[in-house]
């Protein structure tokens, strides 16, 4: 599957534009991992695991992570973004463990990518590119703030990885300043 292919069936089952340009925050977060972390190889692949990890989640939010397999499945897609992208459901919807360090990173980056979306939105730059770690911090900690991204998700996904907290956070930053105003 290449991204092409990958677009088309995530706007086939996505119309929203919050959720089209979460799926692309996400894949280029993940395409910015890939080349971090030694797998430049495989960015395409982990760009693409980006971009449909939330397939099902618009049209069927009760069944996140579970209906988007039966939809993969059905169109003959590799068995390994099927599990890659039901993998960030881990302990939510699913009981498919993140294994490869790539499902880590999305389980880790979804939540955390939203959360400093939702801080960015009440910046008065309205931009990550000024956004720092303390910042961050300090809306992380407020529970009242984006109170529907899980900040233990968001701790589970930096323990997987075997990463402090401030080091997933700055990552994260550094990767969305790169593509991001």
């Amino acid at each position: 599957m290449n991204r092409e292919e990958a677009w088309k069936l995530l706007t086939e089952y996505n119309e929203e534009e919050f959720h089209l340009e979460h799926a692309q925050t996400v894949e280029n977060t993940m395409k910015y991992f890939a080349r971090e972390l030694g797998y430049g190889e495989e960015e395409e692949f982990w760009g693409i695991v980006g971009l449909l990890h939330d397939l099902d989640f618009e049209q069927y939010p009760e069944q996140h992570c579970i209906k988007s397999q039966e939809i993969m499945r059905e169109r003959g897609i590799d068995e390994r973004i099927i599990h890659a992208t039901a993998s960030h459901g881990y302990g939510i919807t699913v009981d498919i463990k993140p294994e490869h360090e790539m499902e880590k990173v999305l389980f880790a980056v979804d939540e955390l990518t939203g959360l400093v979306g939702a801080v960015v939105l009440m910046r008065p730059s309205k931009s990550v590119q000024d956004l720092e770690l303390k910042s961050l911090k300090k809306k992380f900690k407020s529970k009242g703030f984006a109170a529907g991204c899980s900040r233990d998700v968001i701790q589970q996904g930096a323990d997987m990885l075997g990463w402090s907290l401030d080091e997933l956070m700055q990552r994260t930053l550094d990767a969305l300043k790169t593509f991001q105003e």
